[in-house]
């Protein structure tokens, strides 16, 4: 069922704050994106914010400064460079033009944002390549950051990705997007290196420099305002030779998202159909089974199916399971509405000490700090029956008497019986903190040969204090429905009695047949995850003659990533009822507001547990926890990385008959030295948590040549051609190269990491033409082709456990034999496919116009990429038996991005739309639906200031201005609606002084 229809209610409306917002906006346009980049590995130092230019060829009146002449320069230095760069620079000191660092990317052409909860801005997929194949350097050294998140949005971060809201923004000055390789940068990107600077101090033009900004933040949905301030101060002594540079910046936000989750597609046969009709046989659940008879689903819970709702969904079947009842009637795993709300707070500051005791000598030594601490609270009210088995008198206890499916098989409404109704809460509470300090030397000898050095630790470590999930249940509810009938992409949920009165709920023990009533889980906090990272590198470069120079240099790179959790014990988890004298009403408080800010049917209210008073009443403080020794997590990956390279710079000039020439070539040799170890679980009776188990370990090597070179031809005066070609690598995600394992035995199915991946190698050819037609102004297209050779995908096979390397004590007390097969999920190496694409790209500024109109200008890009992956969804023994072959995962295959700016010596005004097609975010999905899919977006931002003074700036700033939601669904034919949200708008207000 395709659901493309949009709701007509309360949260589509347009409230008058962002009516009054656009209208002081109008004119929209973005903030500074510009393009250049480092020309090679480190990163140069990043330049102030440009001095004030004339174009005098153009507009001799016109003073061309802030945003503007951001884009003039680093326009002209993108013209200078011969990879493939594009990058975004504050307008000012102290002043990037995002509250958030992905956010800016998404200007960038080639790039689309992934957002997190709230809507924020997490990390970015480049060309078609998503966050694990993008790598991020923080001046100049290898960085990695992780942070947490809802499961929805792919839980916390154990991989390479790069969660880029950690950081506040006001700590860098530039960011810049490599797209094509050089020898002289390292290896580990297929998409793109993104290189973050911070400021130095002996960058600016003034002895002493202060830049101070405070803002209030206002969420539309939240109904708060948020402090956001920062400050930087830099300072040059002994005549300009050393300088200091310190910054700070402190944010808090809340925000709140709202609106529906399914949480899984399921079809009716998964748990085992509904119960059936009175007279119908075989009855289901059969009669006998827990208490049920001719007349009762269960005790106490009449059979009211009606013949025709259950008939139509026994006649839903599966072409590929044409003899299997209700295989094609899909149905919400857990259908519900949800509120997270959402306490942030970000510090961030750097500290920068650079010397040049002569021209040809450059020392600094930078330090960043930042932390990102989450508290979020989610709740939901849903029906739980539909993931349930007859285990836990779950779907086969339902009795549906009403239905109505798509010809597809997918739900368009639904009254059931006998559903077990929830009010779920989760409290997660972490800490992301990222800490770096690096030396930079620099010192040329003489005008032809110079050497650079870099040395640098960084740690990135996401502490998970609490994940606290807590619950009450309401037992075999009656007329509860699920109505897709007005054509909405989400349903309206009907609960059939008050959510909101703490008497209908239940929390006490379960029942003896297996009725879970209430309960609370600490899931495994606390949990830490920590990388260690370490960089020495050494770069030489000798200008043979006036048209050569030759680069070689070495690098050594050591990543040391740990995870850690814990277990509670088993007896500190039971669900106890409730002391003498305490009722629900005492330690439950309401959820309220949803209703009016999402509408579609969600209640005013509901009651939910306290979690506060949950832990007080129940002294869930005193709960104990224990590790490895209790089968917890831990695992470990160890991997050195030593590289060199020798490549040649060119620059021919005009010498071949007028044409300008330029480029390198060179190539990179990288051995990878990995060390895996991890803890693979086994049954215990006499642990406290019922398993212990043992470490395993395992190592791997690998080297490779990566040859790459770049060419540019200019063939006239301000048209240039680029070509470039390069062998590149990726590493595979880190959290599954440890060798750990959850097998069950019972069931014969699990899952094992694979520390023997090889790295996804690809083969990359980039072609571009750019005309620079005016000054400040550049229309390009870029066409690019990556032949991926490999990729990484978890697939399902079927192999005897005794080939799985796993002990044999996995199997003690289940008659299993360690020659059965058994169905395991495991990241394997399989073909990788094409991926090409091509991008349109412009840059006007309007200073052609007469009057006011030559201060307005236009940006604007396009990319299209297409992919063919071949997936194996099943395999026997390693041979495929069910494959695909469909887009790479994360890829969307249209991103635009327009922006319209003015500007003049005292008022900037400028607004972007970024849109985004939809893409997969996973193959397959659960049977029957063949992937998890995410819908286009379109995000409107705007932003303004005003110069009171030559110091004292006025700022206003609007995102989301459309209220955009996001919709994730299952099946690409279906679509069903797997969770939909509004973040509202957020409005910002502030005041910049700069002295």
């Amino acid at each position: 069922m395709h659901h493309s229809r949009h709701h007509a209610h309360i949260r589509r409306g347009v409230s008058p704050l962002a009516l009054a917002l656009a209208g002081m906006l109008a004119g929209l346009a973005s903030p500074a994106f510009a393009q250049d980049a480092p020309a090679s590995s480190p990163p140069p130092e990043t330049a102030p914010s440009p001095a004030p230019q004339t174009d005098d060829a153009l507009a001799p009146d016109i003073v061309v400064t802030g945003f503007r002449a951001s884009l003039s320069t680093a326009i002209n230095q993108k013209r200078n460079e011969t990879a493939a760069i594009d990058s975004i620079v504050a307008e000012d000191i102290g002043k990037f033009p995002d509250s958030n660092l992905a956010e800016s990317m998404q200007r960038i052409p080639g790039v689309a944002l992934a957002r997190g909860d709230g809507g924020e801005g997490r990390n970015i997929s480049v060309r078609g390549l998503g966050a694990a194949f993008t790598r991020v350097r923080i001046n100049g050294m290898e960085g990695t950051s992780q942070t947490g998140s809802s499961d929805i949005y792919g839980g916390g971060n154990n991989g390479r990705s790069f969660d880029f809201n950690v950081f506040p923004t006001e700590i860098f000055s530039s960011l810049a997007v490599r797209k094509t390789p050089s020898a002289d940068v390292e290896e580990g990107s297929l998409g793109a290196t993104v290189d973050l600077s911070a400021p130095k101090s002996l960058s600016g033009k003034k002895d002493f420099t202060l830049s101070a900004t405070v803002r209030g933040v206002y969420s539309e949905l939240a109904k708060k305002v948020n402090p956001r301030a920062s400050l930087l101060v830099a300072k040059k002594f002994d005549d300009g030779r050393f300088g200091i540079l310190g910054s700070v910046a402190y944010q808090e936000r809340d925000i709140r998202e709202v609106g529906y989750s399914a949480v899984d597609i399921l079809s009716a046969n998964t748990n085992g159909l509904f119960c059936s009709p009175v007279g119908f046989a075989p009855a289901t659940p059969a009669i006998g089974s827990k208490g049920a008879d001719a007349a009762n689903c269960y005790p106490g819970t009449p059979r009211t199916s009606t013949a025709a709702a259950f008939n139509t969904v026994l006649a839903a079947r599966r072409p590929d399971l044409p003899n299997v009842a209700g295989s094609g009637a899909f149905f919400p795993r857990i259908p519900r509405y949800l509120n997270s709300e959402q306490k942030q707070k970000r510090l961030g500051g750097t500290l920068s000490f650079q010397f040049q005791p002569d021209a040809a000598t450059d020392i600094s030594l930078d330090l960043l700090y930042s932390r990102f601490h989450v508290v979020r609270r989610d709740n939901y009210i849903e029906a739980i029956s539909f993931g349930r088995s007859a285990a836990n008198n779950g779907q086969p206890v339902t009795s549906i008497k009403d239905v109505v499916l798509t010809p597809q098989g997918g739900l368009v409404y639904g009254l059931f019986d006998g559903v077990d109704i929830r009010s779920e809460g989760l409290v997660d509470d972490f800490t992301s903190t990222f800490k770096q300090a690096n030396l930079n030397i620099k010192h040329d000898f003489n005008d032809s040969f110079g050497i650079t050095t870099l040395v640098g630790l960084n740690q990135a470590k996401s502490f998970g204090k609490q994940r606290f999930q807590y619950f009450m249940d309401a037992i075999d509810t009656p007329n509860f429905s699920i109505d897709y009938r007005d054509g909405g992409s989400t349903p309206k949920l009907g609960f059939g009695f008050d959510v909101a009165d703490p008497t209908r709920f239940n929390y006490a023990p379960a029942l003896a047949d297996g009725t879970v009533r209430g309960g609370y889980n600490f899931q495994g906090r606390p949990s830490t995850n920590i990388n260690n990272g370490l960089t020495a590198e050494t770069n030489l470069h000798w200008k043979v003659a006036d048209v050569l120079t030759l680069k070689a240099g070495g690098q050594y790179r050591r990543s040391d990533f740990t995870i850690r959790n814990v277990i509670p014990y088993t007896a500190d988890t039971i669900t106890k009822a409730l002391p003498a004298g305490t009722t629900l009403a005492s330690i439950t408080h309401q959820i309220t507001g949803v209703g009016n800010l999402w509408g579609d049917g969600a209640p005013a209210s509901w009651v939910s547990l306290d979690p506060d008073k949950l832990i007080s009443t129940f002294n869930l403080t005193a709960v104990r926890y224990c590790g490895t020794e209790c089968g917890a997590q831990s695992s470990r990956v160890l991997e050195e990385v030593s590289s060199a390279y020798a490549m040649a710079a060119f620059d021919l000039g005009d010498r071949l008959g007028g044409i300008g020439v330029r480029g390198d070539a060179g190539v990179r040799f990288v051995h990878t030295d990995q060390l895996s170890s991890g803890f693979i679980s086994v049954a215990l009776a006499s642990s406290p948590t019922g398993v212990t188990g043992r470490f395993a370990t395992a190592t791997k090597r690998y080297s490779d040549w990566l040859p790459s070179a770049n060419l540019v031809i200019e063939p006239i005066d301000d048209l240039l051609f680029r070509f470039s070609g390069a062998k590149v690598l990726a590493r595979p995600e880190l959290g599954v190269l440890t060798p750990t394992s959850g097998v069950n035995a019972i069931t014969r199915n699990g899952s094992i990491q694979n520390p023997q991946l090889d790295p996804i190698r690809a083969n990359t050819f980039d072609a571009a033409i750019e005309w620079y037609f005016r000054p400040g102004a550049l229309l390009s297209a870029a066409f690019f082709y990556k032949d991926l050779k490999s990729y990484v995908q978890n697939v399902n096979t079927l192999v005897p456990f005794s080939d799985l390397g796993l002990p044999n004590e996995l199997l003690a007390g289940t008659n299993t034999l360690p020659s059965e097969l058994f169905t395991i999920a495991q990241p394997l190496n399989t073909p990788g496919g094409p991926l090409k694409g091509v991008e349109v790209n412009a840059q006007v500024p309007f200073t052609f116009l007469p009057g006011f109109l030559r201060n307005f200008g236009a940006l604007a890009n396009y990319t299209h990429v297409t992919s063919r992956i071949d997936y194996i969804l099943a395999s026997v023994n390693g041979v495929p038996t069910v494959t695909t072959t469909a887009n790479l995962v994360g890829l969307s295959k249209d991103t635009a991005s327009g922006t319209l700016y003015y500007e003049d010596s005292k008022f900037s005004i400028r607004g972007t739309a970024n849109y985004r097609s939809g893409f997969i975010r996973g193959i397959p999905a659960s049977p029957g639906s063949d992937l998890q899919g995410n819908d286009s977006t379109l995000f409107v931002d705007a932003s303004a200031s005003f110069a009171v003074t030559d110091n004292v700036k006025l700022i206003v700033e609007g995102t989301n201005l459309t209220d955009q939601q996001n919709r994730l669904y299952s099946d690409s034919v279906r679509q069903d609606t797997l969770f939909e949200t509004r973040i509202g708008r957020t409005v910002t207000f502030g005041v910049n002084v700069q002295l």
